[in-house]
């Protein structure tokens, strides 16, 4: 059994600041990062993973994904473009301790990292299955949305899945409610 950490899409337009900023970000940030920094130093109080991923949004052309009259529920205005500040990371998370970085959405949309890929092409259910991994922890931003999506998909691709629900940002209370509800039912531990 091997446990593996999702960071989802912590990036900076999804936090304060950004082009679709989400209150809270910037903390959720924070606190991934300083558990990476204590699970890359090997500190005994820090989680058992053995493996560290994480995904970005990385849009090229999306098409109806952005919008300059958004709906908020399918198309959105314009963020995570690629060459732009954007789609960094934010810097409250170093990137060094991630073992591999998943892209997604380049041409559509895309909310999961199960639709993401590494820079080898491999996906990341597969990747994670050649690393033989059987638990992930999920984590990141938006728990409504990009959290919600992997999540589901972990657990539709066969491994045991928990949230940290503390380490998540959602984008408002009544979706991020609806979302926690919808993870749950699926078989997402909430811890």
């Amino acid at each position: 059994m091997k446990r593996a950490l999702i960071v989802v899409d912590v990036q900076n337009d999804f936090c304060e600041g950004g082009s679709l900023a989400v209150t809270g970000g910037a903390e959720v940030a924070h606190k991934i990062g300083d558990l990476l920094h204590h699970w890359s130093q090997k500190d005994p109080k820090a989680p058992d993973y053995e493996i560290a991923v994480a995904t970005r949004d990385h849009h090229v052309d999306p098409g109806d994904h952005f919008s300059d009259d958004p709906d908020f529920e399918h198309s959105w205005p314009a963020h995570c473009v690629v060459g732009t500040d954007g789609e960094a990371f934010h810097p409250n998370l170093d990137p060094q301790p991630f073992d591999a970085i998943f892209l997604k959405g380049e041409h559509a949309a895309a909310y999961s990292g199960f639709e993401g890929t590494a820079p080898d092409g491999s996906s990341l259910a597969d990747w994670l299955r050649g690393q033989q991994v059987t638990h992930v922890d999920v984590c990141g931003i938006a728990t409504d949305y990009c959290v919600r999506a992997t999540a589901l998909d972990a657990v539709k691709n066969g491994f045991d899945t928990a949230l940290l629900e503390e380490m998540c940002a959602g984008v408002a209370p009544e979706s991020t409610s609806s979302a926690l509800a919808e993870m749950r039912q699926a078989g997402v531990t909430l811890r």
